[in-house]
Parts: structure tokens; sequence; C-alpha cells
């Protein structure tokens, strides 16, 4: 399994302006990473919050920040439930939140929990091992027309007809349980040269899976709406996202809230990678780094 490595950190760290004191939120802890360098600029006084829906990677998370034990308060929920998490710790305002997208190395390389077409595994795909509707359930039951509506929406794919299809087909054979099973059946009705592209032809089913089973999308909207009730005046909001459907929830989000005067957009284009990340991390060549500050 590889060592899941966080990506634009220095970049989050110098539009969050984590400093002594401050109580930033983490809505998205994973394994620490960036949660590990928000901790270092706000202690000894500081407070962090994170939230995550992972409970395997949440524990990790705890043992790694083991050293700033006081100063972070860890939650076991989706963020976009991060109004109640507040609530219940009784914090009326934050002066940050970070929001890093998507699925972490350390899911994507542990085969058990099906998230990756490169290992056999169960179809899975759930971030929180507590949802009711896995990625099985959800492809064995969902009709040809709402699979097709989720591959094209969600993944971007230009051949998400005749996927669709052929997952339908091959499922009125016999039901679709593997990672891999999935995938050869994306394979054999993708045009050969579609293989040629950098990303895998499964790439963007899988994609759209995981976000229907997750709800990725709508609560990353809901968090987004709800996250801004809780920023004091100048407050910064970074939003880390590798899919261009979370980037434009951000864009869009960010560039109404600025209309209305509540935020002032600091990145009038998106930051990515530097070529020296994405050679030493190539997962990171998708990331796009958004930020704004709290006008009022």
């Amino acid at each position: 399994m590889n060592v899941h490595k966080s990506v634009l950190v220095n970049e989050a760290l110098e539009f969050l302006k984590p400093e002594k004191g401050k109580i930033i939120l983490d809505a998205t802890v994973g394994y620490g990473g960036h949660t590990e360098e928000i901790l270092k600029n706000i202690t000894p006084t500081g407070k962090l919050i994170g939230i995550d829906c992972d409970k395997k990677i949440l524990k990790m998370a705890e043992q790694r920040l083991n050293n700033f034990k006081g100063n972070f308060e860890l939650v076991y929920d989706n963020f976009k439930n991060l109004g109640k998490a507040l609530n219940r710790l009784n914090i009326k305002t934050i002066d940050g939140a970070l929001f890093d997208l998507g699925v972490s190395s350390l899911q994507l390389d542990d085969a058990s929990r099906g998230f990756s077409f490169r290992n056999p595994a169960r179809l899975d795909m759930r971030m929180d091992q507590g949802l009711d509707i896995s990625a099985y359930d959800f492809i064995n039951n969902i009709s040809e027309y709402e699979l097709d509506k989720v591959i094209k929406d969600y993944g971007e794919e230009r051949y998400h007809k005749r996927i669709a299809k052929a997952i339908i087909e091959h499922r009125e054979q016999h039901q679709i349980e593997q990672t891999t099973e999935l995938a050869q059946i994306i394979y054999k009705v993708t045009p050969n040269h579609y293989r040629k592209f950098k990303i895998d032809p499964a790439t963007r089913t899988f994609q759209a899976l995981r976000i229907a089973v997750n709800n990725e999308l709508g609560s990353f909207k809901q968090a987004l709406g709800d996250v801004t009730n809780y920023l004091s005046k100048g407050a910064r909001l970074v939003t880390i996202s590798f899919n261009s459907l979370e980037d434009r929830i951000a864009k869009h989000h960010f560039r109404e809230m600025a209309k209305r005067g509540v935020y002032k957009i600091l990145t009038k284009k998106p930051i990515t990678p530097r070529e020296s990340e994405i050679r030493e991390n190539p997962r990171s060549r998708s990331a796009k780094l958004r930020a704004v500050e709290k006008n009022v």
C-alpha cells in the first residue's frame, strides 16, 4: 500500500493562513496530512475540528496527530453535517475551513474497499462503511436509463450509452460482483484508440459510480452553503478538487457569493500542482485549489 501524500499542502496553508490561536475546520481529514500542518501553525492555543466519514482512516489520523492531543477534535461524520458537528462542540465561529475532496490513496490502494479496477475485489466504493448501499447494490439494481445518466453526468464519459447497455446486458446473465469484472465489461465496448489516452477507459465510469454511491456532489454543495454561516469576518475558505464537477461547484458558488458581497475571491484561476509535485505524486495532476475570504 502506498503512503498517502496530501496535495497542494504549501499552497493550501498559504491561502488558509492558519495562525496561533485560530479555530480551523478541516472538513476532510483523511490521513491528516493537511491537518497536521495546520495544527503546527495554530498550536499551542488554537483548535482544529476535523471531520471524516471514513472511520478506519480517521483512527489512523488520530494516531498520526497524537502529539497535538488537546488541540483537536475529530468527528466521524459526513461533512454535509458540519453544522451539527460544530454545534455539538459549541463552536459558533471558525477562522478558516479546508475541503480536500475525492478519494485518498489509502482508500484506492486498499483492494478490499472496492474503489479501484486495478485489483480484484467486491464492488463497494463506500467512503463511509455505514452506508446501506454499496457500488455492488447500486450497479445491480439501477435501471439502464438511470445508469446511463450517472455515467454521463458524473463521469463525463463519451461512451456512456454503450457502457450502460453492456452493464445491463451482462447483469441479465449474472450479477456483477468484482471490480475487475466491471472493468472488463467497459473495455469490451470502448474503442481500442480510447486506451491511448492517459487515463484508463474504466476511470470515468468508476468515478461516476463512486460519486453516486457517496452522494459526493450533493454533500459538497450542502457543506459549502452551510460553512458560510460559521466563518468569521476575514476567515479563509479553501477547496481542493480532483474533477471538473467538484471544481465547477466551488467556482460557481464562490462567484455567486462574491456577487452578494459575502466573499472576496483570492484565486481568479485555480491553483494547480507544480511539475515537481506531479512527478513525485502523479495522482495530484488533476488537483485544483480555489480560495475565498469572508467579507462580512
